[in-house]
């Protein structure tokens, strides 16, 4: 009689696969890599920090006087908006460029070859820019407040404003930058690309000039980006109500800024989804 066993399990010598972090840890290991990259490039962190910086205290120099007969210093007025264009360079601006740079110089085709997904690459974009923004918007009101005499928001509900604006403001931004930059053919174009859109928004939307003097047609215009509507946020925070005779529609309208950034925060998104190659257009 056959005495029969059972097959003998070998043990492999092949060690088991290594199973990745999970999408939160790795969006922050990516986040601390471009925090390095970025603030190893001296001339680049202080281009960024240095302009808005710069224009606040032109500005503050050059433009006295009160705003109509509310008794607000005009001062106190455009800070909101260079707060509101340093965050868009900040975000739109730099993501845009970056992405583009690092497509061209072989980053995105070695980070295809890993197994990072994309949503922690671009998350990992979106916390650099969340800290550069709030390092930012930090120095701008030390400024403000020290050398312009700035007042900060009186109230709960007003810091509350000013957090919401600039966190909603700052994520619709960001994911923009990357949806644009998935348009941009070479690195060589992407300032040019990135700039003129930023540029123009600046001038009609209220950052340089008090909005309601803006041509309509130009209000109208404007009203379609995000970048009025962050600005007219930020005043929110900042300015007394009695300012609410220069605003187009004499409310602070914060139900119509919430759905403005949220519809451009969500059709970004899916240009992302939809666009986005590790690869240049020129290779696909």
């Amino acid at each position: 009689m056959i005495a029969t066993t059972e097959p003998t399990k070998y043990a492999s010598n092949e060690p088991p696969a290594a199973r990745l972090p999970g999408l939160p840890k790795l969006a922050a290991v990516r986040g601390i890599v471009e925090l390095k990259l970025f603030f190893r490039q001296r001339e680049s962190v202080v281009f960024t920090f240095a302009l808005p910086i710069i224009l606040l205290l032109l500005f503050g120099q050059i433009f006295h006087g009160q705003i109509g007969h509310t008794g607000v210093d005009f001062r106190q007025y455009f800070i909101a908006g260079i707060m509101a264009s340093g965050l868009m360079s900040a975000t739109f601006v730099n993501l845009g460029v970056s992405i583009a740079l690092d497509r061209d110089d072989g980053t995105l085709t070695r980070l295809a070859g890993t197994p990072l997904p994309a949503t922690a690459y671009f998350a990992g974009k979106a916390i650099l820019a969340f800290v550069v923004c709030a390092l930012e918007v930090a120095v701008l009101l030390a400024i403000g407040v020290l050398l312009l005499g700035l007042h900060l928001p009186a109230s709960a509900e007003r810091w509350f404003t000013l957090g919401w604006v600039l966190v909603l403001g700052a994520a619709t931004c960001s994911l923009l930058g990357i949806a644009v930059s998935c348009l941009i053919k070479s690195s060589r174009s992407a300032v040019a690309v990135m700039n003129l859109p930023y540029l123009v928004l600046s001038f009609i939307s209220g950052v340089y000039f008090v909005f309601s003097d803006l041509p309509h047609s130009l209000q109208q215009v404007a009203a379609i980006f995000p970048l009025k509507w962050i600005c007219q946020g930020l005043r929110s925070a900042f300015l007394p109500n009695s300012l609410l005779v220069t605003e187009p529609a004499h409310s602070w309208q914060h139900g119509e800024t919430a759905l403005v950034l949220g519809a451009w925060l969500v059709a970004s998104l899916v240009i992302c989804i939809k666009m986005f190659s590790w690869r240049g257009r020129q290779s696909r």
